[in-house]
């Protein structure tokens, strides 16, 4: 039976690990090849820790401001000690549930989110939409076969690798497969002048660097224990699957890579 849907990665060290990953000039990047534009009023959906909203803010000066919504009152005290400031705003709300009373936005970006909601991403695209203003932009940004493009496991390690994904799709509504649907959404919510950019959010071979090495370990340590998971391939269990995923991530001849689908579409007015 699939529980509720919870946040996959929930840790005492996620608002450090998701702040510590971003890149700043690839989210001013991909912020702007989105049409965000100075004076905008945003909404940064799904927010976490969160230096992107922070970078929001700065493209959108003067005289734009921008809302950070996440459901974590944990991430939201982090991001507001580390990136409040004036012209930033941090609430917290539940994406799934009307979101009205924030008022209406110009611009509004979604990015890794909707991979933790398999049976609900199309509603909450459309909840989140209903704050869009006529003409305004949405940007709904999420990852594909992740993280299921790997070559040099052992058959035992990528069996158990695909049986995690399998039981994290039943059992709490984890969508691997996020990205290749955000087209289709905006489509069906009759959005204008869609734009999709499909593009590499993480390649790793030779000699991997410690951030990608922890960020790695992290979702080894955090996610198979979010469904108790069993470990029927070793006799070690938990503490032997780890080492050989630990042992196959620092590997020079292992190769992996992450899709990023990025779509952009205007607001019918």
């Amino acid at each position: 039976m699939m529980q509720e849907s919870q946040y996959l990665m929930e840790s005492n060290e996620e608002s450090h690990r998701l702040d510590i990953k971003i890149n700043s000039a690839l989210i001013e990047k991909q912020a702007l090849w989105a049409g965000i534009q100075p004076g905008m009023r945003v909404a940064d959906m799904g927010c976490d820790a969160d230096r992107i909203t922070a970078i929001l803010s700065h493209l959108v000066q003067p005289l734009g401001s921008v809302v950070g919504v996440d459901g974590s009152p944990q991430r939201l005290d982090y991001a507001a000690s580390h990136y409040g400031r004036e012209g930033i705003e941090f609430v917290q709300r539940d994406i799934t549930k009307p979101l009205h009373d924030l008022g209406g936005f110009d611009f509004i970006w979604v990015r890794f989110v909707l991979e933790y909601y398999l049976s609900k991403s199309f509603e909450i695209v459309k909840n989140i939409s209903e704050c869009l203003e006529p003409g305004g932009i949405l940007c709904l940004m999420d990852l594909d076969h992740n993280p299921l493009n790997y070559y040099g496991t052992s058959d035992r390690l990528d069996r158990t690798f695909r049986k995690i994904i399998s039981e994290l799709q039943g059992k709490i509504d984890f969508d691997p497969y996020a990205g290749k649907k955000l087209y289709s959404f905006l489509y069906d919510l009759g959005y204008e002048d869609i734009d999709v950019e499909v593009s590499i959010h993480k390649v790793i071979f030779g000699q991997i660097d410690d951030l990608d090495s922890f960020n790695m370990m992290k979702k080894i340590e955090v996610a198979p224990q979010k469904i108790s998971f069993q470990y029927d391939e070793y006799e070690g269990g938990y503490e032997e699957f780890y080492k050989e995923a630990q042992s196959f991530f620092s590997d020079k001849r292992r190769f992996t890579y992450t899709p990023l689908i990025s779509c952009r579409g205007k607001k019918p007015s």
